[in-house]
């Protein structure tokens, strides 16, 4: 699950894995849906994301 930080602006960053890319804003705390919606961009599901967030 591993992406690169392709650039930054402002608060949000750009992060690209292979041809995926994804962008995601930089805050404390996220909405549902802009967290969904960022799931979405990555190509993962919510589970893989939740594994991915508890092995870091």
């Amino acid at each position: 699950m591993n992406a690169d930080v392709t650039r930054q602006r402002g608060s949000h960053v750009v992060l690209r894995k292979e041809e995926m890319g994804c962008v995601i804003p930089v805050h404390k705390e996220l909405a549902v849906g802009t967290l969904r919606s960022a799931i979405r961009q990555a190509g993962i599901t919510p589970i893989e994301f939740v594994n991915a967030y508890k092995s870091r």
